[in-house]
């Protein structure tokens, strides 16, 4: 349809004299600008390497968007990404983690109407979505406030009998798969990532695809703050798929599930037994709930190291 053009004079300054101008005037309907909703992978928003896709629909069925079908070799990438990020990020001082969880929250909040639809697109009332909304980013706030105290508070110097000291300390596990649960696709995303990434961990989440709007989203806003490339990387795909992947990779220290499928249980303990992977099951908690925010989950992905330090010789 081509372009209607229309004609104007205009003065030109000074000398009384006039032109004419061509103005395009605009369509009387244009097509929206669709957003594309890919991976993200050590800093980066690659397309799945298979060119999968899986539609994501509203509560009302309507199809909002296409999101990507990560797959092994995608989860295989955000390995290697999360491995290369993660100890640098546990070499950062507490204080400056604690400061880039805050200033991810200063992100969300600065997108506040945009997350809010998103969730709303799940068939969650307004409301509702506000207060998710509300608790994704005081929760980023709480373990960003955690960041420079939990080793303070379950370290100790330990007695021993001679001319020596005795510290025990907690030390990040390394890198970290998460597999989220399907409701509350803010907070309950939030509310695993933040306590991994606190404690100096990277990770991989998978997501559920009807999450995927809301998940990319965040990951943009975990990309402008200053989190660096690989200590988070978000996937969207099939659980029976992926979760295979996520236990048994032989690069990765340690899993968390927040779901409550038994098959999808029984797979991961027996994978993460294969190289002692610490397996971990987040299911009984209501993230609703401030009460499940707390130091517990940090030290869950810690591990404890001693050293001892001669004195008196």
């Amino acid at each position: 349809m081509p372009i209607s053009e229309t004609k104007s004079k205009i003065e030109i300054s000074g000398n009384g004299k006039t032109q004419e101008e061509t103005s395009v005037a605009p369509h009387s309907q244009r097509l929206d600008v669709r957003k594309t909703y890919k991976l993200y992978i050590d800093g980066k928003f690659p397309r799945s390497e298979s060119g999968r896709y899986l539609k994501v629909n509203d509560a009302n069925g309507k199809l909002i968007a296409n999101t990507c079908r990560a797959s092994r070799k995608d989860f295989r990438d955000a390995v290697v990404a999360a491995r290369k990020a993660q100890e640098g990020w546990a070499k950062k001082s507490a204080y400056s983690r604690g400061q880039i969880l805050y200033r991810i929250a200063e992100t969300l909040e600065g997108r506040k109407i945009q997350f809010i639809e998103n969730i709303k697109r799940n068939g969650i009332a307004e409301a509702e979505a506000l207060k998710e909304f509300q608790l994704s980013v005081d929760r980023l706030i709480y373990y960003a406030g955690w960041t420079d105290k939990y080793q303070q508070v379950f370290s100790s110097v330990n007695p021993a009998e001679g001319s020596y000291f005795n510290f025990s300390y907690p030390e990040p596990t390394g890198v970290v798969s998460v597999v989220a649960t399907e409701n509350l696709s803010l907070l309950s995303l939030i509310s695993v990532i933040a306590p991994v990434i606190a404690g100096g961990n990277s990770c991989i989440a998978l997501v559920h695809p009807q999450n995927a709007t809301t998940a990319i989203d965040f990951a943009e806003a975990i990309h402008a703050s200053d989190v660096p490339g690989g200590v988070v990387n978000l996937l969207t795909g099939l659980k029976d798929e992926l979760i295979p992947h996520f236990s048994s990779h032989m690069d990765v220290n340690a899993i968390v599930y927040c779901g409550k499928d038994a098959e999808e249980i029984k797979t991961i303990q027996t994978n993460a037994a294969l190289n002692v992977k610490r397996a971990l099951l987040w299911n009984q908690y209501d993230w609703l709930d401030s009460s499940t925010q707390n130091p517990y989950l940090i030290m869950d992905l810690q591990e404890i190291k001693t050293t001892w330090h001669p004195v008196g010789i």
